[in-house]
């Protein structure tokens, strides 16, 4: 019986062996050394903030596996050697397979800073960075301060985290506004006033120079480069990005990039080794995206595509229009298609930007300024339908079309009664002065 291994337990290898069952009654074996069990990556922080246990984050009941058929291996792979098709584990056994799949997801970036070892430095991407998370900030006593290094999506949760606990947080940002490599200027000013408006000492154009630390090897302070001022904390949270999780594989035969590279059908370069989610890097990008995308739904269906491939049916990966989310403190954020921020915009993309006078909901419209074709949106506070803007991308619709037809993306029955009118008051104002 052809044997799979699957090395990580993440989103992306666990929809694998379950599409992989779903279809064949090949052997399964997914390898992990972070928990015993899948669970939900994105839930952590509702586990620090009192809103769950951690059990409830497991979408699967522990029987689920044995049931199943899906073995499971607690193990640290230390070498990868395809010509035997052989995994070696740090413990000193050995585990053979007949195809194999990389999925080991990624770990926080560090840049060499002195003291990004010490203890009370963590990053928030794994089950071990929440538990010591409670170690050295259980409450305000023990952790009297906190700093954050990296003003992304995990930087910004970590922030919330850390408030929920009344925490004191000073966050760290390179730019000059708040994620503004990303977003459009109007949408970076009004999250940089949010998150400021939360208590949280936002510094911009702010690096990290070092982390200084007492006798024991635990945090005592940073200190910004920019001003060389001291800043006293117990707690310093690296959120400056993530990289793919792939040092075993340095000393394979394996063809690496940033991560591990992979064609369409997310072939490695050694026949029957896969590679997908985090880890994955495409040859080409596909479109717009990136070659390498750390996004849990693409992590999923790299797993249900290449779920195919092994059993028979060879399909090519094909993620299909751009959408993503998540939560700037108590603000929603949906994007579908392409709203690039004033960094790498293209010539040809204009946008159209409302903003509501609380200052805590707006929209972004993105289109092509010489055929008007819709090209992406941006919306804050405001929730919106994936299904009906993944219609209007593929209809190729007009920016005009997208603005007359918002209720019907509306996930909120208040939506055209409180903004839509407005919506499309501005849209006919700005279209006025630009004509």
């Amino acid at each position: 019986m052809e044997h799979i291994v699957i090395i990580g337990n993440g989103i992306s290898g666990v929809t694998l062996a379950r599409h992989i069952r779903k279809l064949s009654d090949k052997k399964i074996t997914i390898v992990s050394a972070e928990t015993d069990y899948f669970f939900s990556r994105t839930a952590l922080m509702y586990v620090y903030m009192g809103h769950m246990k951690f059990e409830n984050t497991q979408p699967y009941e522990n029987w689920f596996w044995e049931k199943n058929n899906i073995n499971l291996k607690k193990g640290y792979v230390n070498t990868v050697d395809t010509s035997s098709k052989t995994l070696h584990f740090e413990e000193g056994d050995t585990l053979t397979y007949d195809k194999l799949v990389i999925a080991t997801g990624s770990k926080p970036n560090k840049f060499g800073w002195p003291g990004q070892d010490l203890k009370g430095v963590m990053g928030m991407y794994h089950k071990q960075d929440l538990e010591q998370l409670e170690r050295y900030a259980p409450n305000n006593e023990i952790c009297k301060h906190a700093v954050i290094v990296g003003g992304g999506l995990i930087g910004i949760e970590l922030a919330e985290m850390l408030n929920s606990r009344s925490i004191p947080v000073t966050f760290l940002v390179r730019e000059a506004s708040f994620w503004n490599g990303v977003l459009p200027k109007g949408e970076s000013a009004m999250i940089t006033r949010h998150i400021k408006n939360h208590h949280i000492d936002l510094r911009l154009s702010s690096n990290l120079r070092e982390i200084k630390s007492d006798n024991n090897g635990k945090v005592t302070s940073i200190i910004i480069d920019e001003t060389g001022e001291e800043i006293p904390c117990n707690v310093v949270g690296l959120t400056a990005g993530v990289t793919p999780n792939i040092d075993f594989l340095k000393n394979s035969d394996i063809e690496l990039g940033r991560g591990v590279k992979v064609n369409r059908f997310l072939e490695t370069n050694i026949s029957d080794v896969y590679a997908i989610g985090d880890c994955a890097e495409q040859h080409e990008a596909i479109g717009n995206r990136r070659p390498i995308e750390a996004v849990w739904y693409t992590g999923r269906m790299m797993g249900e595509t290449l779920a195919q491939t092994i059993c028979g049916n060879k399909m090519a990966y094909n993620p299909g229009h751009w959408f993503n989310s998540a939560k700037f403190l108590d603000i929603e954020y949906q994007t579908y298609g392409w709203v690039f921020g004033e960094r790498g915009r293209p010539g040809y993309e204009q946008h159209f930007h409302w903003k509501h006078d609380d200052d805590t909901k707006c929209i972004t419209v993105a289109y092509h300024k010489n055929t008007s074709e819709f090209l992406g949106i941006n919306t804050f506070g405001i929730r919106m339908r994936h299904e009906v803007f993944d219609r209007w991308l593929t209809e190729k619709r007009d920016v005009d079309y997208v603005i007359h037809h918002l209720p019907e993306a509306n996930f909120d029955p208040e939506f055209y009664s409180r903004f839509e009118n407005d919506i499309l008051k501005t849209y006919k104002n700005t279209l006025q002065t630009i004509s």
